[in-house]
């Protein structure tokens, strides 16, 4: 997609047909989604796994500003899982 997040969303309503739609993308498209409050819940999965350098998901995004809040959190011995939603 090349005309921009609003038209990228549009076309994924469409073709969900009323199902919930999935974000895929680096760090940098979420960052758009996110900032614009496009993404009513974000589920992380956060694994002890050292990756490398890589992109920062939340650099220079402040989800509290943006109206988002933890709604659950639940962690295990292999992977923490975080859902956040977007209070609109």
């Amino acid at each position: 997609m090349t005309e921009g997040i609003h038209h990228a969303l549009a076309r994924a309503r469409e073709a969900a047909n009323g199902k919930d739609i999935r974000i895929g993308g680096g760090a940098s498209i979420i960052q758009q989604y996110l900032r614009e409050g496009l993404i009513d819940e974000l589920h992380i999965a956060i694994t002890p796994t050292i990756l490398g350098g890589g992109e920062r998901l939340f650099d220079n995004v402040d989800l509290r500003k943006l109206g988002y809040e933890c709604v659950r959190f639940e962690a295990s011995e292999k992977v923490t899982h975080v859902i956040l939603q977007h209070n609109k």
